[in-house]
């Protein structure tokens, strides 16, 4: 069975399980559309290479399709799918006027100049005249894709709202680089009591990007205790607590936390066996499964990248009494304050950061509260958010 078909599957099964009609189920359970288009871009040697770009826009029933473009040469459309199904509840579960939607391009983008990037960019967004537009599916950027490629791609089109997360001087909106993270922390803080979690837990964090590394400053500045952090080359381990700003200085200087001073080294797979209040998860899909699942020693989990947690394991930590706070509510801040940029864009206006860090928590807060609410009904909190979302999907429907 195909990550769609598994996705759609147990959407289908918590549906009749919240009592949301076999009509609704039916239709989130196709996208509304998919787009295939070819992108010629000419080589600086002066061949011609043509990419294969497409698009999913699974629902617009709540607004335009949302959702990210990634440059990546194992791109396929499975996944794509999946995450744009993924995509339409995320919207729906923080209440944001959006749909769901993902696409890309089949290439490795390390092996293009800057040059044959801006033309692919380009090119991908021209080739989808007619699909994308400020009021039809907005993307974004995703793996491999930046403020960069939006700016080229907003310019292209000749309206900035066509695409959000650009760069300030073309119409960005501030707070967006720490709105993935803020929008976690938000959602953690919301629920920390009834969690049960300490005044200051001990934090692990796995991944070291910009959600990751974010995060860990966010927490570390309010006084949690960072205990621990990974990247690609290896974790690190202080009992006491990292000086996560140090952290950040010697990655920026050495492109990795490991052999932080005074810190202990820890491989990569084990950092996640670490004994700790919080576990965040801001690394890669799939990171806990079967194999693993069973010596994690963690109260909470955040997953703050898509999918960290498999089907399998899931099942593993309920039964464990390990708390998993869902990727399409705890990582939503992203797709957020997204919003908020479009919405400025349209409306030719540009917000404060204070302003977007305000309309941030509240929507995170609320957000939290709702999730929160259907799951102390006997549901975990990642079949609680999917219904959120599932019966805002059916009210835009009926309406």
């Amino acid at each position: 069975m195909s990550l769609y078909e598994s996705t759609q599957q147990a959407l289908r099964t918590l549906g009749r399980v919240g009592h949301v009609s076999d009509d609704t189920l039916k239709l989130i359970g196709s996208p509304m559309r998919e787009v295939r288009v070819s992108v010629p871009v000419k080589m600086d040697d002066g061949s011609l290479q043509v990419f294969e770009g497409f698009r999913v826009q699974h629902n617009n029933w709540r607004g335009p399709f949302k959702g990210g473009i990634r440059f990546h040469e194992e791109v396929d459309l499975d996944e794509v799918k999946t995450l744009a199904l993924l995509m339409s509840l995320k919207t729906a579960v923080v209440g944001i006027p959006m749909g769901g939607g993902k696409g890309g391009v089949t290439v490795n983008p390390k092996e293009l100049s800057a040059a044959e990037l801006e033309q692919l960019s380009r090119g991908w967004i021209r080739a989808m005249g007619g699909v994308v537009g400020p009021m039809v599916d907005v993307p974004a950027p995703d793996v491999n894709t930046s403020s960069r490629e939006m700016d080229w791609m907003a310019d292209e089109f000749g309206d900035k709202a066509v695409v959000t997360g650009k760069s300030l001087t073309a119409g960005g909106s501030l707070g967006r680089d720490s709105a993935t993270a803020m929008g976690g922390w938000h959602v953690l803080k919301a629920l920390q009591e009834r969690l049960g979690l300490p005044e200051s837990p001990r934090v692990v964090v796995q991944g070291f990007g910009n959600a990751g590394r974010t995060f860990a400053r966010i927490a570390h500045e309010a006084g949690w205790k960072v205990i621990a952090v990974s990247d690609s080359k290896g974790a690190i381990l202080q009992e006491d607590g990292l000086d996560v700003p140090a952290v950040e200085t010697q990655k920026d200087e050495t492109r990795t936390v490991v052999g932080f001073a005074g810190s202990t080294p820890v491989s990569g797979e084990d950092v996640l066996e670490i004994d700790c209040d919080v576990l965040v998860l801001a690394a890669l899909g799939g990171a806990v499964h079967a194999k693993n699942v069973g010596a994690l020693e963690t109260q909470v989990i955040l997953e703050l990248a898509n999918g960290p947690v498999t089907g399998e394991a899931d099942a593993v930590l309920a039964a464990n009494g390990t708390v998993v706070i869902p990727d399409i509510l705890a990582n939503a801040g992203g797709v957020t304050v997204s919003y908020f940029e479009w919405e400025q864009n349209r409306a030719g206006d540009s917000w404060s950061k204070e302003e977007v860090a305000r309309r941030l928590e509240e929507t995170m807060n609320a957000s939290a509260e709702a999730v929160w609410k259907l799951a102390e009904d006997g549901h975990m909190l990642r079949e609680a958010a999917f219904l959120v979302a599932l019966k805002r999907l059916e009210e835009a429907y009926v309406a």
